[in-house]
């Protein structure tokens, strides 16, 4: 699903929890399309995702490209909901099959999402987290970018 006006466009993607869920990494949170999980993924919040970055709308790459875009990522599961602030980034390629990065720093690959966020994976709520760690949780993810300037 998404939504859009000029300056705004919201994307929705679908995944689930997983037993080894550890959401530890302090740096970035990553959703994936893989089915899989080790412990030592301590950056992965979410699995089963419906959508990666190279699935994202035209529309929404092209917003999120701009100097001055401002996304919002809302993270839902079983009733608990966190909310993180990011932004993008003119050197974003939103080009891998698989997965979604957040990242704190400024780093930039085919996988990022969004940089300079003001949460990583280990900052998420543990009220959250624990709902993650369920295989039957369904996961929300809501982007959202906004352009500023």
């Amino acid at each position: 699903m998404e939504i859009s006006t000029l300056n705004e466009v919201t994307e929705v993607i679908i995944a689930y929890g997983h037993k080894n869920i550890q959401a530890a990494h302090g740096t970035t949170f990553e959703v994936t399309k893989e089915e899989k999980l080790t412990r030592r993924g301590d950056c992965i919040i979410a699995v089963k995702a419906d959508k990666s970055v190279a699935d994202l709308s035209r529309e929404f790459k092209e917003l999120a490209r701009k100097r001055e875009s401002e996304i919002t990522i809302t993270i839902e599961a079983g009733g608990e909901r966190e909310e993180v602030k990011a932004r993008g980034d003119p050197r974003l390629t939103f080009t891998h099959p698989e997965d979604i990065v957040v990242r704190r720093s400024s780093y930039v690959c085919g996988r990022t999402l969004a940089v300079k966020a003001d949460k990583a994976a280990r900052d998420l709520s543990r009220r959250l987290v624990e709902k993650l760690r369920d295989p039957n949780s369904m996961v929300k993810i809501t982007i959202t970018v906004k352009a500023l300037g």
